[in-house]
């Protein structure tokens, strides 16, 4: 599989410890449900995105256990410790109209319904309460968007936009 564009992994989780002594390790997953992440059959590690296919896994607790082939010892193994896990984006679900991956967002333009520049989206942060977006202006000010329905006005994928009904305080 030909590797995916700059900006287009998604981190799904971490290698994060090992398991036994015949190469297994444990995984902290970041989707929503924990074993989700045994639904991708490569899992591309560290920067460099080293593919790895899954052999097998399990739910283990608070975290998943897995086998990947090629790591066949405890010492391989460890060679993987805290390496993130990538998963071309194009291999997760397809969503709704009106749904969004966060890491597809990262990048966008921010505007106001004014036509203001906001600055750029460089994360999101889940409160509890709702999620929040991470915008960066151009003078180095960080904004905290809450990601509601009120304040996220309009996605345009195909221009890398969001239109927030937000009033710019600097």
């Amino acid at each position: 599989m030909p590797a995916p564009e700059n900006g287009s992994w998604v981190p799904v989780g971490r290698i994060s410890g090992l398991y036994g002594v015949h190469g297994m390790v444990r995984v902290f997953s970041y989707t929503e449900v924990r074993e989700g992440i045994l639904s991708y059959p490569v899992w591309y590690l560290g920067p460099e995105h080293r593919p790895f296919r899954l052999m097998e896994g399990r739910r283990q607790g608070q975290a998943v256990v897995v086998e990947l082939e090629g790591i066949e010892d405890r010492e391989s193994a460890r060679g993987l410790m805290g390496l993130e896990i990538d998963v071309p984006l194009a291999d997760l679900p397809l969503l709704g109209p009106q749904e969004y991956y966060w890491a597809e967002l990262l990048g966008f333009h921010v505007e106001n319904l004014e036509g203001e520049t906001v600055g750029r989206v460089t994360g999101f942060l889940e409160t509890g309460a709702n999620d929040v977006m991470v915008v960066h202006g151009g003078e180095g000010q960080e904004l905290l968007v809450p990601w509601t329905e009120a304040a996220a006005e309009g996605v345009d994928r195909q221009a890398g936009k969001i239109v927030v009904d937000w009033h710019l305080d600097w």
